[in-house]
């Protein structure tokens, strides 16, 4: 039968429970968050920069790419210089009625789409529902690169608007980063294919 020793063990268990659950406590509270006070303290430590660079994943580290800044430059422009500057190299800023219109045929895809100036290689073929490759979308990895196999420099056939990383021998076997790169004649194109 039902041992009287073990049923009051049992009821003095759950009584001490229940008296530990509705206790109040010890009422821990959480130490103070110092994360933003250790990471003010670390860049502290380490020297500022002239300007910040957009690609540099180091703190205070502030590298410049190869001829990105002439010698002697001060890196001041004019007043308005920087304004018109922009307008005339970025062909994206060329409106849809002025813009002219390539044949760029997409060798891996099967298919020859046509492609406005101002609309870069990469967002023509996803406007054709086409899963391209890329990654930054600034012309600052290689995700993103094709094969120019109408033959000659890459820059006969687009226009690349931002390119920190085909250098002009790369350019010459014909690759391209299809995310900057805004067509200017007929050609074809391997996408997703690297140097």
């Amino acid at each position: 039968m039902v041992d009287a020793l073990g049923l009051g063990l049992g009821a003095g268990i759950v009584l001490l429970v229940v008296l530990l659950h509705f206790s109040r406590g010890t009422e821990w509270t959480p130490t103070e968050d110092i994360s933003n006070e250790l990471l003010e303290r670390r860049a502290s430590t380490v020297p500022e920069t002239d300007f910040p660079e957009p690609m540099n994943r180091s703190i205070g580290g502030g590298g410049v790419a190869a001829g990105a800044v002439a010698a002697g430059s001060e890196g001041e422009l004019e007043e308005g210089e920087d304004e018109a500057e922009e307008a005339t190299d970025d062909p994206s800023a060329i409106p849809d009625d002025e813009a002219e219109t390539y044949e760029i045929e997409f060798v891996k895809e099967g298919t020859t789409i046509e492609v406005k100036e101002n609309t870069t290689v990469l967002e023509a073929g996803e406007e054709e529902g086409w899963d391209l490759p890329y990654a930054c979308r600034e012309g600052q990895c290689i995700s993103c690169a094709g094969h120019i196999t109408s033959g000659g420099h890459s820059e006969d056939y687009i226009k690349h608007h931002t390119n920190e990383m085909l250098g002009d021998a790369e350019m010459s076997d014909g690759y391209t980063l299809t995310c900057v790169a805004y067509p200017v004649s007929d050609f074809s194109i391997e996408t997703g294919e690297s140097p």
